[in-house]
This record gives C-alpha cells, sequence and structure tokens, in this order.
C-alpha cells in the first residue's frame, strides 16, 4: 500500500493529558519514565482501611498487599465546571478527574471547546469500576438519594459529551483490563468511517473499594509488594493503580490541513476475543494474541519486523507474561535480523496496572517515546522469567534509558492491551513527521498581544506566572517565536470573562509585562478591546494565519471534595448553607433558583438534607413551588422557626 493511501486512514494523535501516580501530566510522565522511578505508594486511610486488611499470609478477607499506585482523587475545581459544593461531593472522582484532563487533552491539542460544541465530535471511555455508587449504596436503603443517578458508569462518556456539548458517539467501553485500548480502536473505526471529525479517547480508574483485591489475593494474583515485575521470574502479579487518560484523536490529513500539532500517528489497529482457544475464559490464550497482532499490522499495511518498540501489557504475572512475550517474538521477531531486537517495555513497572486505563496509560508512554525518540527502562527486572525461549526470540527488555534504533525512516512502536474479558487490543503507531513551518515570521521585530483568560481572577494572576515561566529562558516557550505564542494563545485557546492582555516583540518583553515590571509592555487597541470582553477579529492581528505551538494549562482553582470529609463554612443559617452548597452562579433575591442550577433533582436533593439537618419533616411540595432567592429566604427562616 502506497503512503498516500496509508495516509488516509491513519488518525493522528493531536492531544494528550493524564493523571497517573507521580504524574500529573505527560511531562511530568517522561521526567519519571527518565529516571526510572516506581511511584507506587501506600495506601492512603481515605481509600480504605489498608492496617485492618493486609496480611503477609492472607487468608480470607485479607490484601496481600499494602501497596498500590495513586493519585489524588479530592481535589476539584468544581466552579469552573459550573457545580455547587454538594454536588462535588456526592459526584464520581472518576468523572471530576474526568472533566479535567479532558480540559487538558483539547488545550494540548489546541482545539477550542466553544468551537467544537455542537459537532459530532464523539466520546469513547474505557472504564470497569464504579466504586463511588457502590459504596455509596451499601451504607443502606435511607442513604440513597436521587443523587446517585449521576454516578453510574455511562455517565462518564455522557458527562464529557454534555459538558462539551458533543453531538457524536458517546459509549462507555469495558473489556476489563484492555478498555481504554479498545476505545482508541472504536475511535479509530469511528473517524475512518467519518462517523466523527474528533474524538476524545479516555481511560478512567480510580480504586476506592479493596474488593478486587481481595479477589486477587483469593486467587493468587495479588502482587505482594504492590509492584510489577514484568518479564522477571520472580514476577508474582497484579499491582494496581490509579489513572485517568486522555487523547485527542483526527484523521491525519483533517489535522495536516488544520495546522494541528501531530504527536504521533495511528497507522492501524485490531481487536479479538480468544474465543475457544484457551481452557477458560479468564485464561490469556497464545492464539488469541498471535491472531490480534497479526491483524494489527495487516491493517496498519506493515511487515512486523518493521516494529522498533512494544509497549506489552506487561502485567507481571507469571502465567500471562511468557505467554505475551511468546506472541510478540512470533509475530514480530519473524524475519527480524538477530542484531535489531524487538524493544519490550511496560509503563505497569513504573506506575503499577491501572486496569482499565492501563492500556491508554501505554499509549501515552508511547507517544511520549516516540516524540523522545527514546525507550525507559522497564523496572524489576533483574533474573529474566525462565519460561520464555530468550534464545529463540529477539526480544529485549531495556534496563535503561535507550536510543530508538535509527533506521532513515519514522520510528515505528505498538501498544497492546489484554482484558480478562479475553478481548486482546494492539494499537499501531508512528512518529509524526517533522512539522513544516506554515507562516515564517517575517517582522521578528513586531510586537505582538498575548491575551490570557480564566474562569477567576486567582486563575488568571496564576496563569500569567505559568506563561512567565514559560516564556523565560529555561522555559519551553523560548524556543517558540513571540508570534506562533500570541497566535496560539489568540486562536486556539477559549476566552473566559475574567481577561488579561500584554502586548511584546520579544520574549523578554512579554515575560516583563506579565510580571508587572515597571514600564514594561506596549499598548494597542486589540489589547483594549479584548481586555474589555470585547469580540476580537484575531485574523486582522494575524492575517496569514500562523503555527500552533504549546501553551501553558490552565491551572485549576482546586477545593477538596470527598464524602464523609466536614467543611469549615458557616452552616448555621439554613439559607446560606442552602446556596453555598448548591447554586452554581452569583445570585440575588430576585434570582429564580433554576437560573442559579437549583434544578428540580437538586430540589429533592435539598429537602431531603433540610429534613436531617433542622430535624423537621420538610414537605416536598412546598418546597418544589418556591421559585426566587427571596422566597427560599423567607421560607427557611419560617422553617428555622418551626423546628425550635
Amino acid at each position: 500500500m502506497k503512503r498516500s493511501d496509508v495516509d488516509s486512514r491513519s488518525v493522528a494523535v493531536v492531544g494528550m493529558a493524564c493523571r497517573l501516580p507521580g504524574a500529573s501530566g505527560a511531562d511530568e510522565l517522561w521526567a519519571l519514565l527518565r529516571s526510572g522511578s516506581d511511584v507506587t505508594s501506600e495506601t492512603p486511610p481515605e481509600r480504605y482501611d489498608v492496617d485492618a486488611l493486609f496480611d503477609p499470609h492472607p487468608g480470607p478477607g485479607k490484601l496481600a498487599s499494602r501497596r498500590a499506585g495513586y493519585v489524588d482523587a479530592a481535589d476539584f475545581d468544581a466552579e469552573f465546571f459550573g457545580l455547587s459544593g454538594a454536588e462535588a461531593v456526592e459526584l464520581d472522582p472518576q468523572q471530576r478527574l474526568l472533566l479535567m484532563t479532558a480540559w487538558e487533552a483539547l488545550e494540548d491539542a489546541g482545539q477550542r471547546p466553544d468551537q467544537l460544541a455542537g459537532s459530532r465530535a464523539g466520546v469513547f471511555v474505557g472504564n470497569a469500576r464504579a466504586d463511588y455508587l457502590e459504596l455509596a449504596l451499601r451504607q443502606g436503603p435511607e442513604a440513597v438519594t436521587a443523587a446517585h443517578l449521576h454516578n453510574f458508569r455511562s455517565l462518564l462518556a455522557a458527562r464529557l459529551s454534555h459538558f462539551y456539548d458533543l453531538r457524536g458517539p458517546s459509549v462507555v467501553v469495558d473489556t476489563a483490563c484492555s478498555s481504554s485500548l479498545t476505545a482508541v480502536h472504536q475511535a479509530v473505526q469511528s473517524l475512518r468511517a467519518r462517523e466523527t471529525p474528533l474524538a476524545l479517547v479516555a481511560g478512567v480508574n480510580i480504586k476506592i473499594r479493596p474488593d478486587e483485591g481481595l479477589v486477587m489475593t483469593a486467587a493468587g494474583g495479588m502482587s505482594a509488594d504492590g509492584r510489577s515485575r514484568f518479564g522477571d521470574a520472580a514476577a508474582d502479579g497484579h499491582a494496581p493503580s490509579d489513572a485517568v487518560g486522555v487523547v485527542v484523536l483526527k484523521p491525519l490529513t483533517a489535522a495536516l490541513a488544520d495546522g494541528d500539532r501531530i504527536r504521533a500517528v495511528i497507522q492501524g489497529s485490531a481487536v479479538g476475543n480468544d474465543g475457544r482457544t484457551s481452557d477458560s475464559v479468564l485464561n490469556s490464550s497464545l492464539t488469541g494474541q498471535l491472531e490480534v497482532l497479526r491483524w494489527a499490522y495487516e491493517d496498519a499495511a506493515l511487515d512486523p519486523a518493521e516494529v522498533d518498540y512494544v509497549e506489552a501489557h506487561g502485567s507481571g504475572s507469571p502465567s500471562f507474561d511468557p505467554l505475551e512475550l511468546t506472541a510478540l517474538g512470533q509475530v514480530l521477531g519473524r524475519g527480524r535480523p538477530t542484531n535489531r531486537p524487538l524493544l519490550v517495555g511496560s509503563v505497569k513497572t513504573n506506575i503499577g496496572h491501572a486496569e482499565a486505563a492501563g492500556g491508554l496509560a501505554g499509549l501515552i508512554k508511547t507517544v511520549l517515546c516516540l516524540e523522545h525518540g527514546k525507550v525507559p527502562a522497564s523496572l524489576h527486572l533483574s533474573t529474566p522469567n525462565p519460561k520464555v525461549p530468550w534464545d529463540r526470540l529477539p526480544l529485549a527488555i531495556p534496563g535503561a534509558l535507550c536510543k530508538l534504533p535509527d533506521r532513515g525512516r519514522p520510528a515505528v512502536a505498538g501498544v497492546s492491551a489484554q482484558g480478562s474479558s479475553a478481548l486482546n487490543a494492539h494499537v499501531v503507531l508512528r512518529q509524526a513527521d517533522t512539522p513544516k513551518s506554515r507562516v515564517r515570521d517575517a517582522k521578528p521585530g513586531k510586537p505582538y498581544v498575548l491575551p490570557l483568560s480564566a474562569r477567576t481572577p486567582a486563575a488568571l494572576d496564576a496563569l500569567a506566572r505559568r506563561y512567565a515561566d514559560h516564556l523565560s529562558p529555561t522555559g519551553p516557550g523560548w524556543a517558540h517565536s513571540v508570534r506562533d505564542i500570541c497566535f496560539s494563545a489568540a486562536t486556539r485557546r477559549q476566552h473566559h470573562e475574567h481577561r488579561m492582555a500584554v502586548v511584546g516583540a520579544t520574549h523578554e518583553e512579554l515575560v516583563a509585562a506579565l510580571t508587572g515590571m515597571p514600564g514594561a509592555g506596549g499598548e494597542s487597541e486589540l489589547a483594549a478591546q479584548y481586555r474589555e470582553g470585547e469580540h476580537v477579529d484575531w485574523n486582522k492581528e494575524f492575517k496569514r494565519g500562523g503555527n500552533y505551538v504549546p501553551l501553558p494549562l490552565y491551572p485549576w482553582q482546586t477545593k477538596r471534595y470527598w464524602q464523609g470529609e466536614g467543611t469549615t463554612a458557616d452552616d448555621s443559617d439554613l439559607t446560606s448553607w442552602v446556596l453555598r452548597e448548591h447554586a452554581r452562579t452569583g445570585f440575588d433575591d430576585g434570582s429564580t433558583l433554576t437560573e442559579i442550577g437549583i434544578d428540580s433533582l437538586a430540589k429533592l436533593r435539598i429537602v431531603v438534607e433540610l429534613t436531617k439537618r433542622s430535624n423537621h419533616e420538610v414537605d416536598p411540595e412546598e418546597f418544589g413551588r418556591l421559585r426566587t432567592v427571596g422566597e427560599l429566604r423567607e421560607w427557611t427562616r419560617a422553617l428555622e422557626a418551626a423546628a425550635r
């Protein structure tokens, strides 16, 4: 197949973001991979009481390990997403983190959410957990409220589609540990079929309950120290991990035409079930893995011997690792010169096994490897597993950071995932071509407007500091022209109500203006219009267009939201409490409850809460007739008086 035909079917990774143990973004992930860090840790007490469950010689109802990979699941910027404090506490942390990570991925891609609104963009989410909902339901029938409707797993994708107003497919994929890579495959098919012009693909896994660990311990499949030893003779099983990952995908031809930054290219993919080729539905099959690998490279129109690196499923299982390595060696090793072994690794050795989100974590790592031209070490490998015929298979698991081979063409990599559902998935990627400048800065001394905006004044101040660091001599923005930076900020970022605009011809001038140095920065009519919130036609400033370059991400103004944790706010006044917990926007006594976000579902929740707080029976119909904040205020005063 000709390169032009391959490209017409290929899909570009134009943006990505993640929250992984030890890494709140892709740059931080690359730093921990380069350093060869294991970022698993002790289970925090907010998840569950590991002291009560751990036993080094576990019996029934006990855990084999105290450790796993964890992210901070409590912090969330509720105000940015129009949620009250009460709504944020009740919302599954998986949805909260997914909202923020998806926004970051879109910013990384230079795709403005306001311009995507109403489009047929699709959302594909790999997930297999609903811990927050299940824990709430375990509290008994009296604890069940209408708010729990928001935490069913189908809402993970629907929440993104609703917030961003995306009208295309919106699905949750559950094939166990291959869920998120299967979601990538489905998104690729949707993009190829022109069903969607852009796809958000996510994997999310936040481990709050110990249940799966108890089951894995009982089955003898849990790693004793919470570490994954992929390919090692001492591999002893599953080492669980939190993870949230999002990638933004577009058809390659569209991404090139739109001037997007292409981080990597998906050339092919395949999924397939083991069927009855294994002796049990839970046991992995060599035949099934061989078939999916062959199908993926047929789809990519690529000789498997040309692959330079594979991010393996790499679970650290003493029985599954040998099968996976054997399958890779047989398919990708055929016709491969012995002096050019296939490099194989697993991010699970760094962060743990992110289960349904593991494929996305592996994909993001692989994109970083292709961008940097290097493969990090796979950790905890001291004695290669003797069940693998290493002498007959041209495979190598790197024990140190190494370069991808320079073969005079873009490097090629594969990503694998396997689920206990017996569903195998494999995605084939290649390095993106070196981008060509669409517009050269013909007047490097010309001053340009750098527009910044945020949802709150505090966030705007934080964003200005981020830009100042970004544009400094040690920041990544120093490598890009002032024109391209300002063009990207003006045309590739959504503009919020709180605004700042500085003018400068050089990086130094912009930094001086951003940091408020006396006499720094120029002025322009365009900058004044932007600060005043007026519509600005950026085509007048950038008549020839520009080159999109990466910029700092939005600085979240997070607070801690977790069920069962108290608040320091004054709740003595029922009206103040209701408005603080449930109002989404500013208000006065004339504001209607609907306008400030207190809809019929919220009213049902408030009735239950007020009954508990006031120790007085609240009539739902009476409360339902309230229309304005003023009426609410009078009604709660009467309720407090009756309760006395």
